[in-house]
């Protein structure tokens, strides 16, 4: 999870390739589902009907699919998604925020039309954005890595090392399981 420009897909995209585990992208999901893409459903239906198609997004890879999940930025801000991270960061999963200075952000971003929550002046958009979704990234969070400046490579690297330090090794648990 993260905001524009923190590159939440290609840095699953890269933890893939260092895991070898599959990813799953709930943007990708609400186009399929909806027959259209995120931007065209936000200016057809609004920004509701797009949280709800969202949130059982979510739920739903949340329940089925074990690999590196990349959420949509906003993702967070249901209450219900936040309680499902807050029970999967409980039952052991890793909840990474990727984070992202504006400068960094800017031109990865390109701040161009397919982001509909950074219309107008996307800047002051993006900072209003990170304003309000900021808390509920650190708090829902078990892993935080600041992307300036790096890698998509080396960012997902530091995904794997910190998410390593959260699972106790198998010598470390009782009966030696998994």
């Amino acid at each position: 999870m993260g905001p524009p420009g923190a590159g939440k897909s290609t840095v699953a995209r890269a933890l893939a390739g260092i895991t070898g585990l599959d990813v799953r992208d709930t943007d990708r999901d609400v186009e399929r589902a909806a027959g259209a893409s995120v931007s065209d459903i936000f200016v057809d239906h609004g920004e509701p009907h797009f949280r709800a198609l969202e949130r059982d997004a979510v739920a739903t890879a949340l329940a089925e699919h074990t690999g590196i999940l990349a959420l949509g930025g906003g993702a967070v801000l249901d209450p219900a998604t936040q309680a499902l991270l807050e029970d999967y960061r409980a039952g052991g999963g890793a909840v990474v925020f990727l984070d992202v200075s504006l400068s960094h952000a800017a031109p990865r971003v390109g701040f161009n039309q397919s982001r509909p929550l950074l219309l107008g002046n996307p800047r002051a958009q993006w900072q209003a954005l990170m304003q309000a979704r900021r808390p509920v990234y650190e708090r829902l969070a078990s892993v935080h890595v600041l992307t300036d400046g790096l890698t998509p490579r080396a960012a997902a690297e530091s995904v794997v090392q910190q998410v390593s330090r959260l699972v106790p090794s198998s010598s470390t648990r009782p009966g030696g399981t998994p």
